[in-house]
């Protein structure tokens, strides 16, 4: 039996030391995290998910692999069941990283493992040869006999997309690729990809774009409109905006010495200041913190499932995973708009 609350999934606390806590201490939680019950369909792609994504981008780069470990069970003691990662992340270190966990923790059936691929070194762009090769190198990184969502790396070209969807096709035949998604396609490429699958070929069902409440001209538009009409799944990545919404940060360092700074400091504008007053002032009726509120933000919009955010420490995963619950007032929603304009 797994005890919650207090303790963790790999280290339960024993029947006898919970008789002997404190009266004052918090009552423990018995049974699976309470996010476990919260579940909804990745658009049509088969596939449900818990509405917050863990994403990996960090492993392997600024977080080790122990931390890296504790932050995935973090988020899977709390009821999570979604993990991304791309084969471009620390040059394939983060998917090292989560095989490395799936292994460890034999928690594979209970995952919905995605990842991205079109941009590692060895093999780029989306070819019907380096398509293949990344698939097999993802696969043998992660551990793993399939993925459950692999998204494609538009970023990069994508040359002819019907030979790319054909491709996809294969992979998912042989039982390597479960649904696709997209990154980086444009609006009229969604559209030729869906003309293409009324030829039989496999279509999009999910879409990574970066979006945010400071973030918002890049996917707000034609291809916002694309992705609803098709009834596309999308999952936001950088729903904090490198860290900047979640308010630790608020002045600009004189030296910029790192890329993460760097990235910081474009958002320490007088917007920037304003949305995070907004953000402020929600987390405070709440009592919540404000990355939570930015990730609520996010949720609130119909159009998106579930934002990919990730996290540097367990700490973090509390704290993103608190904007799952919470409903943000259309008064809210609007003060918060407003600020960000």
């Amino acid at each position: 039996m797994r005890i919650f609350g207090i303790g963790t999934a790999t280290h339960p606390i024993a029947p006898t030391d919970v008789a002997q806590l404190h009266p004052s201490a918090p009552i423990p939680v018995q049974g699976p995290g309470v996010g476990a019950g919260i579940r909804i369909d990745l658009g049509e792609s088969g596939q449900r998910i818990f509405p917050l994504i863990l994403g990996g981008a960090e492993f392997g780069w600024n977080v080790d692999i122990e931390t890296s470990h504790t932050i995935l069970d973090a988020y899977v003691e709390r009821g999570g069941n979604a993990v991304h990662t791309a084969d471009s992340f620390a040059g394939g270190r983060s998917e090292h990283i989560i095989g490395e966990w799936l292994r460890k923790r034999r928690v594979r059936d209970d995952l919905v493992l995605m990842t991205r691929v079109g941009a590692h070194p060895d093999h780029p762009g989306l070819g019907p040869v380096n398509l293949i090769r990344s698939v097999e190198a993802s696969l043998v990184r992660l551990g793993t006999d399939r993925i459950d969502v692999l998204y494609i790396d538009g970023t990069t070209g994508v040359g002819s997309l019907e030979n790319t969807l054909a491709t996809l096709e294969w992979l998912i035949e042989a039982g390597k690729v479960r649904a696709i998604g997209a990154y980086g396609l444009r609006a009229e490429q969604l559209v030729e990809a869906r003309i293409l699958s009324s030829a039989g070929l496999p279509r999009f069902t999910v879409l990574d774009v970066p979006y945010n409440v400071l973030r918002r001209k890049d996917f707000d538009g034609d291809l916002r409109l694309v992705a609803g009409a098709q009834g596309v799944a999308v999952t936001p990545s950088h729903p904090l905006e490198h860290g900047f919404l979640a308010g630790a940060r608020r002045t600009r360092d004189k030296a910029v010495t790192s890329v993460r700074a760097a990235q910081l400091a474009g958002s320490l504008t007088k917007r920037g200041s304003r949305t995070l007053k907004a953000l402020d002032a929600v987390a405070a009726e709440f009592g919540v913190p404000v990355s939570a509120v930015a990730v609520a933000w996010l949720l609130a919009q119909r159009i998106v499932a579930a934002p990919i955010a990730n996290a540097y420490a367990p700490a973090h995963v509390e704290e993103v995973l608190q904007g799952v619950g919470l409903r943000l007032t259309r008064s809210q929603l609007s003060e918060i708009a407003r600020a960000s304009e």
